[in-house]
Formats: structure tokens, sequence, C-alpha cells
């Protein structure tokens, strides 16, 4: 959609013609500084021309294009989700990760955040009518070596957590084989591995899921306070990657990311409902993520049987199609589920 097709008061209007956007995805994916800086409008005027661009995308949400791979002509599943492995977190997200897109996973350390997504690395194995994709996951690093044992814990647990499944089938699935791991400790290594290893695994099939984790320790180590503008682009450029490989393959992909502490009024409809922190990198890259999830950890302690955890809470700050809410988890030793009542509250 052209940006001057929307609804757009003339002054705004203006604007827009001198940044020359050519689509509302490259307006909606630029910063709101940006935008002031390209229009020349003030930052109210800015705020209003997102909001109705991000309108008009909700009335009008875009068709993904067919892409060919390897001579092939795969077609983007409408509406296709990845389970979470459990039935209260699979309703608070509608059913899963969306296939298309990026979902962001912020916390504080030991939120949980891993947790979740070495257990969305085993899920996405599982047959369709599982909730899986029956397919692999690439597991990117940039900042921790990859938790080998914890993912062999798990794996050795699967006939707890999904107790959905048949167990023959369980025990057929080589879980262990179809988690490919790389690692990327800078902002270079990590573009090479979204244009080269990433895209082959997916044309070949062999993946399903993308993991992040985490996508902030490559902007926050190696650009200055002065360097705005070049760390501005070169997370656009990630995310761009991103959507195109979700789009393309229609591939989850999970961004888990970092957290700072927030000052001052905390109402923002881009943080999270219940604590003093926010997700990190700021509106820049906030206005790139599809759905915004947060795991906060508290100081209650829940139990079941001979098991303690932590209690959390797993919040839905922002997605097009979910409510502004959350559910209490744990995690336990077969993996992250959520809190019913026959937990006990400690």
């Amino acid at each position: 959609m052209d940006p001057l097709d929307l609804d757009l008061n003339p002054r705004i209007a203006a604007g827009v013609r001198r940044a020359r956007l050519k689509s509302v995805r490259d307006l909606l994916c630029a910063s709101a500084l940006e935008l002031q800086s390209l229009t020349g409008l003030s930052p109210s005027d800015v705020q209003q021309l997102l909001a109705t661009a991000a309108a008009a995308c909700r009335a009008h949400p875009p068709v993904p294009a067919v892409v060919l791979h390897l001579g092939e002509c795969p077609r983007l599943e409408s509406g296709l989700r990845l389970s979470v492995g459990c039935a209260v977190l699979d309703e608070l997200l509608r059913g899963g990760l969306p296939a298309g897109g990026i979902t962001e996973l912020s916390g504080q350390s030991s939120a949980g955040k891993t947790q979740l997504a070495l257990q969305l690395c085993l899920c996405v194995q599982y047959p369709t009518q599982y909730g899986g994709l029956d397919s692999g996951a690439v597991y990117i690093c940039t900042e921790n070596c990859f938790p080998i044992r914890r993912l062999q814990q798990l794996i050795s647990d699967q006939h707890a957590l999904r107790p959905d499944v048949p167990p023959s089938l369980i025990s057929t699935l080589k879980f262990s084989d179809r988690v490919y791991v790389e690692h990327a400790a800078d902002l270079d290594s990590l573009q090479r591995c979204l244009s080269r290893r990433v895209p082959l695994l997916l044309a070949r099939g062999l993946v399903r899921l993308l993991v992040l984790d985490s996508v902030a320790a490559v902007f926050r180590g190696e650009f200055q306070a002065a360097e705005w503008q070049e760390r501005t682009r070169q997370m656009l450029s990630v995310s761009s990657t991103l959507h195109r490989l979700s789009w393309d393959f229609a591939t989850p992909v999970l961004c888990i990311n970092q957290v700072a502490d927030v000052f001052g009024d905390s109402d923002n409809p881009l943080g999270p409902l219940s604590t003093s922190v926010a997700p990190a990198l700021g509106l820049t890259w906030a206005n790139q993520v599809t759905v915004r999830l947060m795991m906060v950890r508290s100081q209650a302690t829940v139990s079941r049987g001979n098991q303690h955890s932590a209690l959390r809470r797993l919040e839905v700050v922002f997605g097009p199609h979910l409510a502004r809410r959350g559910a209490h988890v744990a995690v336990w030793k077969e993996g992250v589920q959520g809190v019913t009542s026959g937990t006990l509250l400690t």
C-alpha cells in the first residue's frame, strides 16, 4: 500500500511526499526519530502518521508473496501456528507462535526465556496434528554457549511434558539430531549466518524454526552512542532478513531480547504490564517486532510433587491477533508449563 493512500491531513501527506517512502511497510519499519528527520514533521505528527499506518495494516493485512525455492513453490499457510507444548500457553497465544513475522521474548536473567526457546525447538519436530511443523530448528547463540545438557533433559522428559502425543511416536523422533546450533559472536558473523547457512537449512526443509538468542547482544556491544545511525541501519538490515526468511519459508522466528530499566511513567504500549523494565533496543527494534512477549519472574514459589519452581508470568505486550494479557507459568524438569489451580503456591 502506498503511504499516500492513507487518510492523512495535508500537512502530514506533504511530509510523506518529502520522505519518498514507497510503502506503508517502509514507513512502519522506520523509527519515530528517523521519520521526523525524513519528513520534517513534529513528533506528534509522526505519532499520528504511525497510528494511521498501523490501523490501515490491521484493516488490510498484506498477503505474503509466493517464493520459489529449489524448483518448488511452497504455499504459505494462513494462520499457521507452532504450539508451545502447553495448553495454557497455547490458549494465551491463540495456538502458538505465528509462522510469519518476528516473535520477541524478553525478560530479565533467569526469567525462563531460554527454557521456552529450547522447548519450542522440540515442539517444532512433532507432526502438525500435535502442533508441530514436522521439521527441525536452528538455534543461533550470540552470547552464551548452547545449553546442551538442559536440551537433553527436556528430550528425556518429553513423555511427561506431552501426554497428548503417543509414546510410540515420541520414541521415534530423533530430537537432538534436528536442532542445528550456530554461534555468532558479532554482527558480521550473524549476518553471514542469516544470509548463507540458515537459508540453506530452510530451503532443504531441515528446519522450520529460527531462534536468535539474543538479538540485543550483537548491537549493545558493537556501537558507541554517537554511532546510532549505523546501529539503526544494521538493526533494520537484520530485521528485514529475519522477516524475509520467515515469510519465504513459512517459519516462526523467535528473538530473545534483554531488558533495560524504565524510569518515570511506565504506562507504555510497547512495554510490559507489570514490571519496571522494558525490552532493550528501543523503538527502532520495537517497530520490527510482530509479537512482543515478556517473561517476568516473581519472588513466589510454586510446588508440584517433589518439584519446586519460581513463579513466572508470560505476558503479551502486543500482537496483531492477541489480547494484552498474561498467564502464570513455572519451569519444571520437563519444561515450561502454565500454572493451574492445583499447583501449590508458597
